[in-house]
C-alpha cells in the first residue's frame, strides 16, 4: 500500500477544509443552532414527548444526521470534482498509486471532516438541549458508517458530474428532501399506514432510525435492519466506484 500517497491526498483535502473554517464549520454549526432555537425551543415547547423523549431532544439525532449526510456528500463530491474540472485528475491517475488508495485518501478526508463537524454540533446541541446517549459505541459506529457511505456516494457524484450545476443536483434535489422526509423531525410511526409504508422505501429512514436508537433506545425500524441497509449502501457504493475506475468512465477522454 502506498501510504505516502494516501496520506498526501488526505492531508491536502483536510488542509483545504481547514483553510475555509468559516464556510466549513461555522456556517453549518450556526444553521443547526437555528434549527434548535426554532424547532427545539419555539415549536418543541408546544409538542408532546415522542416515545418518552422531549421533542427538543428527539430531533437531535435527526439534525446531526442531516449535517453528516450533507457535509459528507458535499465534501467528497467537491474534493474529486475540482481536480477533474482543473485537469489535475490525470496527475492522480498517472501517479504510482492504486485507484483504491486514491479513494481512501479522498473519501477518508471527507469522512473525517463530517465526523469532526458532527462532534462539534453534538457539543453545540448540548448547550441548547439536555439529552443522553445510551449506546455511545453504536452512536460512533453509525456515525462512521454513515459518513463513509455518503462520502463514497458524494465521490460518485463528483466523478459523474461534468458541470457545477450537475454537482449540486444530488445534495439539493435528492439528499435534502430525503433527509427531511426520513424522520429527522418526527417519528415515522406517527404517519398514516399508507404513508408509513411509502416512507420505508426511503433509505435515509433507516440511517436516522438506527442513529436515534443509539441515543434513546427507541427506533422506527429494528436496529439490525438499519445496520444492514447502511452496510448494503456502503457495499453498493464501493462496487460503483470500482466499476468507474476499472472502465475509466468519466475519467478519461
Amino acid at each position: 500500500m502506498n501510504l505516502i500517497g494516501v496520506v498526501a491526498i488526505f492531508r491536502y483535502e483536510l488542509g483545504r477544509w481547514f483553510r475555509t473554517l468559516g464556510q466549513s464549520i461555522l456556517a453549518p454549526v450556526i444553521s443547526t443552532a437555528l434549527y434548535f432555537v426554532v424547532f427545539g425551543s419555539a415549536i418543541g415547547g408546544r409538542m408532546s414527548a415522542i416515545d418518552g423523549v422531549a421533542y427538543a431532544a428527539f430531533i437531535v439525532p435527526g439534525l446531526l444526521m442531516l449535517s453528516v449526510l450533507t457535509e459528507s456528500l458535499g465534501n467528497a463530491a467537491f474534493g474529486i470534482f475540482m481536480p477533474k474540472w482543473a485537469g489535475t485528475i490525470y496527475e492522480v491517475l498517472s501517479a504510482p498509486i492504486a485507484w483504491w488508495e486514491a479513494v481512501i485518501g479522498f473519501v477518508g478526508a471527507a469522512s473525517a471532516k463530517s465526523m469532526i463537524l458532527a462532534l462539534i454540533i453534538l457539543i453545540t446541541a448540548r448547550v441548547f438541549v439536555p439529552f443522553q446517549i445510551l449506546h455511545p459505541v453504536w452512536m460512533l459506529a453509525y456515525l462512521v458508517l454513515t459518513s463513509l457511505s455518503f462520502s463514497l456516494f458524494g465521490f460518485i457524484i463528483g466523478l459523474l458530474s461534468d458541470t457545477w450545476e450537475k454537482l449540486q443536483i444530488g445534495p439539493i434535489l435528492v439528499i435534502t428532501p430525503l433527509t427531511f422526509l426520513g424522520g429527522s423531525f418526527y417519528s415515522v410511526n406517527m404517519l398514516p399506514p399508507f404513508w408509513r409504508s411509502v416512507t420505508l422505501f426511503n433509505p435515509v429512514v433507516y440511517l436516522i432510525s438506527g442513529f436515534r436508537w443509539s441515543f434513546y433506545g427507541h427506533s422506527d425500524v429494528a436496529p439490525v435492519i438499519s445496520l444492514s441497509v447502511s452496510l448494503g449502501f456502503l457495499v453498493l457504493s464501493l462496487m460503483i466506484v470500482w466499476r468507474i475506475f476499472s472502465t475509466g468512465y468519466k475519467l478519461r477522454p
